[in-house]
């Protein structure tokens, strides 16, 4: 991986997910933005199935990926293991790929994972790629639960589109 910024193309992190048949719900800043939310992301978040085989066709897209593990001052991030088997074993991946980061959330904070998310999750197409995306209240749900300053500050306005949202579906 070459030390040069990479530019952030979620749209071919998603399409390379796709290309390899993972199955996963997008959650996180770019589930919200296709939700409404103004508010700008720089990373893919995905919550994606624990099945076996799902966790096998994820390691090949994290490789096709050329994923390492990201770390501050480590622009080209770390080497890891991107197999089945350690991502059997791990909750949280923040990696750097060659189309931009990926956070890869086993059970992301307020839900019990992917099943929980994909319940009410909605399809999107994101620049061809068909992506199951977490309703807007689960990623509301979410981002209560983890609490974070970045979440915090951004809870308000994902809010008020959620109350926005259930005042059209009532009319």
């Amino acid at each position: 991986m070459s030390e040069e910024p990479r530019q952030f193309r979620p749209e071919v992190i998603l399409r390379t997910l796709q290309n390899f048949h993972v199955q996963y719900v997008l959650i996180g800043g770019l589930a919200a933005i296709l939700h409404g939310s103004p508010f700008m992301t720089l990373d893919v978040d995905v919550c994606p199935s624990r099945v076996r085989e799902n966790l096998s066709r994820l390691a090949e897209a994290l490789t096709e990926m050329d994923a390492r593990i990201r770390a501050e001052g480590v622009p080209a991030g770390l080497p890891f293991d991107r197999s089945a088997q350690f991502l059997s074993r791990v909750e949280l991946c923040n990696l750097t790929t060659k189309f931009g980061d990926l956070d890869i959330a086993f059970q992301p904070a307020g839900t019990t994972g992917y099943q929980d998310l994909a319940r009410d999750a909605e399809t999107y197409e994101i620049r061809g790629v068909q992506a199951q995306v977490a309703s807007l209240a689960g990623v509301v749900r979410s981002k209560s639960a983890a609490n974070r300053d970045k979440d915090r500050a951004v809870l308000p306005t994902l809010r008020e589109l959620l109350d926005r949202t259930k005042s059209r579906e009532q009319e």
